[in-house]
């Protein structure tokens, strides 16, 4: 779930260069977020993803508010999120934690180093 088109050609990018093949599903805020995962819970034929990548900071409602929802699903619970941000500070990292991200990715400024997250993200799912 995130808003920024550039940050989400490099989230594709990281993805594809980790060789993690997986299907994206993209909510640019955080309302339509809750929507998908409303949509999931609603068919019980649909599956839960395995990993949402968040970012903390969406429009229309928070990567907090979408965190904090999909944590208290009934049916996706258990769904592995990694926390996407700018934001290096120690309070969100500790308040996404708490919320129960699985991981924690600030982006940073450099193109090989955001590949990084593909690594990150290939390694949780396998």
């Amino acid at each position: 779930m995130e808003d920024h088109k550039p940050d989400v050609f490099l989230i594709r990018e990281a993805l594809r260069t980790a060789n993690v093949n997986c299907d994206v599903e993209l909510a640019p805020d955080g309302e339509q977020a809750i929507a998908v995962l409303e949509r999931i819970e609603a068919d019980e034929t649909a599956a839960c993803p395995d990993l949402v990548i968040l970012d903390i900071n969406l429009p229309r409602r928070a990567g907090r508010d979408v965190l904090r929802r999909i944590r208290h699903s009934p049916r996706c619970a258990a769904t592995q999120v990694v926390v996407v941000t700018s934001s290096d500070s120690v309070q969100d990292r500790s308040d996404m934690a708490a919320l129960g991200a699985t991981g924690y990715f600030c982006k940073p400024g450099d193109y090989a180093e955001f590949m990084s997250l593909g690594t990150m993200i290939k390694n949780l799912l396998d």
